[in-house]
C-alpha cells in the first residue's frame, strides 16, 4: 500500500464519517489537524508494519455497530469491499473478523484492545463514530502505526439539548411526580420546584458539547460559570473560573462534558463534593469513570448533593 492509497483510504473514511454523524455536524478543524500530526505519529512508530501494494478493491472495511447507511454508499461508491453488522462483536468473532480488513469503524460498545488489535495484521485506521475514543486501545494502536481518530461534532447539539431537559426536569421534580402519578398519587405541590431562569449552571469542560450547552441554558435564563484545564474564550456571558472548587460552590447545577482519561478519573470525588454549599444537582454527561459513584451516593444521602443523572461505568 503506498502512502496515497493510505491517505485515499483515511479521507475517504472521515467523509463517511461526517456524512453519516447528526443533522447539522461538520468534522472540519480538530479532525484534521489530527490527521496532519499522523505522519509524525507514524515516524514515532517502534515497529511500522510493512504492507503490499495493492489496489482499491482489495482494500477490505468492517463497519459495526449499526453505522448511517450513508457510510457504507460512500465506501462502495469508491470501490471498497464492506462488511456491515447492526450490533458489535464478541471478542472472539471480532478478532476473526479483523484478521485482513484495513479500516474499521465502530461505535461506543465495540473494544479494541491490544488482544484484538493485535490479530489486525492489515489495519490502517480505526474510525469512530462517535466522540469517545476510550475503547481503543491507544498506546497499542500508536505502537501499530495504526490512525484512530473520532467525530467530535457528532451528537453535540443532541447531548447540549437532553441536558438542558434534565436541568429543567431536576428543577421541577417532573421524576418525582410521574412515579407519584404511576402509583396513583396527585401530588400537586411546589415546594423545592424552581424556575431555572436565574440560577446558575456550573459546566465542566468547555468543549464541543459544553460551549453548545452554554448558550442554551443563556437564552433560558440561566448564569453559567465553567472550568477546563485550559483558557478558553466565553461565549455570551458566560464566565471562566480558575478552579474547580469554585465553580462547585457558586453552581445550582452542574454538568461534566470531559473525556474519559486517567487525569480525569473521578475527578468528582468525596473531597470535591464536600465544596457544594447547600447542595446541588449534578449531571454527568461524560462517562461514568469521571464521578467516584459511591462519594456521590454517600453525598445525596447527607444532602451535600440534592440529586443526579448520569452515565455510570458497565
Amino acid at each position: 500500500m503506498t502512502s496515497i492509497d493510505i491517505n485515499n483510504l483515511q479521507n475517504t473514511f472521515q467523509q463517511a464519517m461526517n456524512m453519516s454523524g447528526s443533522p447539522g455536524a461538520v468534522c472540519t478543524s480538530p479532525t484534521q489537524s489530527f490527521m496532519n500530526t499522523v505522519p509524525q505519529r507514524l515516524n514515532a512508530v517502534k515497529h511500522p508494519k510493512i504492507l503490499k501494494p495493492f489496489s482499491t478493491g482489495d482494500m477490505k472495511i468492517l463497519l459495526l455497530e449499526n453505522v448511517n447507511q450513508t457510510a457504507i454508499t460512500i465506501f462502495e461508491e469508491q470501490g471498497y469491499q464492506v462488511e456491515f453488522y447492526k450490533s458489535s462483536l464478541p471478542e472472539e468473532e471480532l478478532i476473526e473478523k479483523i484478521k485482513d480488513v484495513h479500516a474499521i469503524g465502530i461505535r461506543s460498545k465495540t473494544r479494541l484492545t491490544s488482544n484484538v488489535l493485535q490479530h489486525a495484521k492489515n489495519l490502517v485506521c480505526i474510525g469512530c463514530f462517535c466522540i469517545g475514543t476510550n475503547q481503543v486501545d491507544l498506546d497499542y494502536a500508536t505502537s501499530r502505526g495504526i490512525a484512530v481518530f473520532n467525530s467530535p461534532f457528532s451528537n453535540s447539539r443532541s447531548v447540549a439539548e437532553l441536558v438542558i431537559a434534565e436541568i429543567i426536569s431536576l428543577a421541577r421534580q417532573l421524576g418525582d411526580r410521574s412515579i407519584e402519578l404511576h402509583t396513583g398519587t396527585w401530588n400537586k405541590v411546589a415546594a423545592r420546584c424552581w424556575e431555572v431562569r436565574g440560577k446558575t449552571l456550573g459546566i465542566i469542560g468547555y468543549g464541543h458539547i459544553g460551549s453548545q450547552l452554554s448558550v442554551l441554558a443563556e437564552a433560558m435564563g440561566l448564569h453559567v460559570l465553567y472550568y477546563d484545564i485550559v483558557t478558553i474564550m466565553a461565549l455570551g456571558t458566560a464566565r471562566q473560573v480558575s478552579t474547580l472548587d469554585e465553580l462547585l460552590n457558586k453552581s445550582d447545577f452542574v454538568t461534566l462534558h470531559v473525556p474519559a482519561t486517567p487525569e480525569t478519573e473521578k475527578m468528582l470525588s468525596a473531597s470535591t463534593i464536600r465544596c457544594y454549599e447547600g447542595g446541588a444537582y449534578v449531571i454527568n454527561a461524560s462517562r461514568g469513570t469521571v464521578v467516584d459513584i459511591p462519594s456521590l451516593i454517600q453525598a445525596v444521602s447527607q444532602q451535600n448533593c440534592r440529586c443526579c443523572f448520569g452515565c455510570l461505568s458497565t
